[in-house]
């Protein structure tokens, strides 16, 4: 399963995000989104953002109950 956080330095939501996915198994890439200004751009504001298998599932809060479905059904 490809799994993709979209971060930044100092967001706890972040932090969050990545414990959680961690929790369920996944191994996680992450991407700064303050290293590379094409994705500063679509996600100043959006942070966290998680991706599986390409596909945007999050934005903000990762939602456990949710997650757990979406990894079911993948």
């Amino acid at each position: 399963m490809d799994v993709v956080l979209y971060t930044r330095v100092g967001c706890h939501l972040c932090d969050d995000a990545h414990a959680l996915l961690k929790k369920h198994g996944l191994a996680v890439e992450t991407r700064d989104i303050d290293q590379n200004p094409i994705l500063q751009k679509k996600y100043d504001h959006c942070v966290p953002v998680v991706t599986i298998n390409g596909k945007e599932r999050f934005r903000g809060r990762v939602n456990e109950v949710l997650l757990a479905r979406i990894l079911r059904s993948e």
